[in-house]
């Protein structure tokens, strides 16, 4: 655990305890038949484009990172602890000094708003309402400034060219919106080969075609609910926030040029935002322990352990088989994971295994594309259930109580 955590107490006040456990407000009908994560990705499925659902659920090439993260998980079993007292328990966290309600946040998804009307907005409103951490992607179709005013709490993610003439202004503007945390993505040198996005006839830039109208055609809920709504309220989408200057449209050719030159990105290019940015610096997509040592040298504030979903390199091994390593090297600089969790359990077993704080990110996008905000919620709402209850069947109170004792290889 990080000194952070354990700092934190181990058997809060029964008050405390109690004033979490008092009644939730009633389910809306509309929400009461998603008990899980998994549910509002299989409503997602029936409910989004062929093309668009593809290209949020899938991974690359052989999908073996993707399905990686999730065989991750299955190798480890708990070893409960039994005849604990668990009536003080609760699922608060506290990241970077400040206390969340539950140990997740939602991480950077790109084109959001594409798949759930406004769907930046919902999700860091979301996140605003039931007190978790939100990072909002350079990829989103709403301007970073809105997200900031909806949200003073929300953090900024970053793909970044290796060019300080676009990195400089695009830090200042982050700056100027008022970000205090600022994230690099550090694993898209070039963009991945999703061969299912062709097969699907998703691209960047949309490319009309005959295949797009039918499939628009053929979920009404999504082509009106979410792409007619926006054009009738918002114009055109278009990549707001790639740099320091209003991006290309979703149909625009021009979009190879904001999204290149990515494979010149260095360790110079970090320290130079670094020295530029005055709050938190994270760098997201890390699996080698070498690099967390050098990060941690610039001066980084935590690293974000991830394999990008399965989205990139494939063959790239799960985040959750390398925590301890990391954790080990990063000498209590946070280390935070984020990659295929579903479950209360997948959570508490990456804090045992040393995370810091845990990201969970195509559910909430799934319950923003089908319920939009309150939909987030009772996804927010369900996975911190499951935890509260998991921490009881495991023999626990608090999240810095869970350890590597907890776990085992199965």
């Amino acid at each position: 655990m990080t000194a952070e955590g354990s700092a934190q107490s181990r058997a809060p006040a029964t008050a405390q305890a109690l004033s979490q456990k008092r009644a939730a407000p009633p389910v809306p009908p509309s929400l009461a038949k998603f008990l899980s994560l998994n549910d509002f990705e299989v409503a997602a499925k029936r409910h989004l484009p062929k093309m668009l659902h593809g290209y949020m659920a899938g991974g690359v090439e052989t999908d073996w990172s993707l399905e990686d993260n999730r065989r991750a998980f299955a190798e480890y079993g708990f070893i409960p602890r039994v005849l604990v007292d668990a009536r003080a328990r609760h699922t608060r966290m506290s990241l970077f000094g400040k206390e969340y309600a539950a140990p997740f946040g939602i991480p950077p998804m790109g084109s959001s708003a594409l798949l759930a009307y406004r769907g930046d907005l919902v999700l860091t409103e979301a996140a605003k309402a039931r007190n978790i951490p939100m990072i909002m992607s350079a990829s989103s179709l709403i301007k970073l400034e809105e997200i900031a005013k909806a949200n003073p709490d929300a953090w900024y993610q970053a793909y970044l060219p290796g060019e300080p003439s676009r990195i400089e202004p695009l830090v200042d503007r982050v700056i100027a919106a008022g970000f205090k945390t600022f994230v690099l993505t550090v694993d898209v040198q070039v963009s991945s080969n999703r061969e299912n996005n062709i097969r699907n006839g998703y691209s960047i830039p949309l490319k009309p075609s005959f295949k797009l109208f039918w499939q628009g055609a053929t979920h009404p809920q999504w082509s009106f609910g979410t792409w007619f709504r926006t054009l009738k309220n918002h114009g055109m989408p278009y990549f707001e926030n790639m740099d320091a200057g209003r991006g290309p449209p979703i149909l625009s050719r021009e979009l190879e040029r904001a999204f290149g030159a990515r494979d010149g990105l260095s360790w110079p290019h970090l320290e130079l935002i670094r020295r530029r940015f005055p709050g938190k610096v994270l760098i997201k997509g890390v699996l080698h322990p070498d690099d967390v040592v050098r990060a941690k040298e610039i001066g980084v504030d935590g690293v974000m352990v991830s394999n990008h979903g399965g989205r990139q390199l494939d063959g790239a091994v799960s985040g959750l088989r390398m925590l301890p390593e990391i954790v080990k090297v990063a000498g209590g600089m946070p280390v935070i994971y984020d990659g295929g969790v579903r479950r209360g359990t997948d959570v508490l077993k990456a804090y045992a295994l040393g995370a810091s704080f845990v990201f969970v990110g195509r559910p909430m996008l799934c319950a923003a594309a089908v319920r939009g905000q309150p939909g987030v919620e009772r996804a927010i709402d369900l996975l911190q259930e499951e935890i509260n209850r998991d921490l009881a069947l495991i023999g626990a109170n608090t999240i810095p109580e869970i350890g590597p004792e907890f776990l085992t290889k199965v």
